[in-house]
């Protein structure tokens, strides 16, 4: 391999952030380093990595040795220049918020982000003095509007969850950096393979790792990437409140990274075809996926994604109890609260993305009672359409 070849993001998923120095008595993968502490004879050495002026590791609340191959390996997919990890996705949002808010500061975003988010809009942030103004998603030009006002911070999500819809980045974050904004994207239904915020403008870029980056369903974690000056801060703030990635998650999440191209790739296409079934179906009212042509913001995904995700939502035509009655007969999928894992996850925003809303503030955000949330898994789609079609015979 040349120095002008750049590794594509299927080798990235495997070998980004894992270097022989990280390895241990020959071993091939990064190992799993429990120790709390780290040991220096040498004061003055121990004080230089204590202050960054040397490279090394301190105490488990600041940095771990796991914890860095994994931080190093989604700042590559990302082409970031640093990342910095959290104990969760939520701690990752939070603490991306927290390090540069303060009051009198001033939010813009979108209605219908994920519903933890959404809380800490409408509820904590107005508690600290933070005024936050929550636009239509799709509405560029009230966006555009709201941030031209001022603002701290332009916080986008895209697609969102759980309604896939596709903000463009690239013209927000033009608009953000217009007034001294910070532009933070939630990354995670995209993913690294399928799209690169920071290419398109985006100061800084998160993930909830627990999802697609994981992708087994026993790891909890989150990510943020952009600049070091940026990371920097981020991090002063998660050390000192203490929201760490444990090293084993971190060892589980980088683990499930190997595969994260060979899944992305097979969700992308199955996710496609099982909205195309879904949408010719007559107990299906609308399907949300930008994938398909007639999805208001395909344009734009086709602009700014190379592929289109493995979450779908599609609204059963009925209530809830429609809903009722058609999960429980679902052979070849979790209703459980979580995405992006190897097994298809189902689930109403109801009782899992968006518990915590009130059914008004749900309808405000667009979310009907009859949506349901459709997370595709590695399974072969044409069971998983076969599950379906026998499972909406009932609705």
């Amino acid at each position: 391999m040349t120095d002008k070849q750049q590794p594509r993001p299927g080798t990235l998923a495997v070998w980004a952030g894992e270097t022989s120095k990280d390895l241990w008595q020959r071993a091939t993968q990064i190992p799993v380093v429990h120790s709390v502490s780290f040991g220096y004879q040498d004061l003055d050495q121990w004080q230089n990595v204590a202050l960054g002026k040397e490279e090394g590791h301190i105490y488990g609340r600041n940095t771990n040795p796991t914890v860095h191959a994994f931080e190093e390996k989604v700042r590559i997919l990302e082409g970031a220049e640093a990342a910095t990890s959290f104990a969760t996705g939520m701690a990752a949002v939070s603490n991306g918020l927290y390090t540069f808010l303060k009051p009198g500061d001033r939010v813009v975003s979108v209605k219908d982000t994920y519903g933890g988010t959404n809380k800490i809009f409408l509820e904590f942030l107005p508690r600290l003095g933070v005024e936050v103004a929550l636009c239509d998603t799709t509405d560029h030009e009230a966006i555009e509007a709201e941030v031209a006002k001022g603002c701290r911070i332009l916080y986008l999500e895209t697609p969102t969850n759980p309604t896939l819809k596709v903000i463009d980045l690239a013209r927000l974050a033009q608009a953000g950096h217009k007034v001294g904004a910070l532009v933070i994207v939630d990354n995670t239904f995209a993913t690294p393979i399928n799209s690169n915020p920071l290419q398109l403008g985006v100061d800084l870029v998160l993930h909830s790792a627990t999802k697609f980056l994981g992708g087994h369903a026993d790891a909890l974690g989150g990510v943020i990437c952009g600049s070091a000056e940026l990371i920097e801060q981020i991090y002063h703030y998660r050390e000192i409140n203490g929201a760490t990635l444990h090293p084993m998650a971190a060892y589980l999440l980088l683990r499930g990274m190997k595969t994260l191209h060979l899944r992305i790739r097979h969700q992308n296409e199955s996710a496609l075809k099982i909205a195309q079934f879904l949408q010719q179906h007559t107990a299906v009212d609308q399907v949300f996926y930008p994938g398909l042509p007639d999805h208001p913001n395909h344009d734009i995904a086709r602009r700014q994604m190379r592929g289109f995700g493995g979450v779908l939502s599609f609204m059963l035509r009925g209530d809830f109890d429609t809903v009722r009655r058609f999960m429980p007969r679902l052979q070849y999928a979790h209703a459980a609260a979580n995405l992006g894992a190897v097994e298809t996850v189902v689930a109403p925003p109801r009782t899992s993305s968006h518990v915590e809303s009130s059914r008004a503030e749900r309808e405000a955000m667009g979310i009907p009672e009859s949506l349901i949330r459709y997370s595709v898994g590695i399974e072969d789609s044409d069971d998983l359409i076969a599950d379906l079609e026998q499972a909406l015979a009932v609705t």
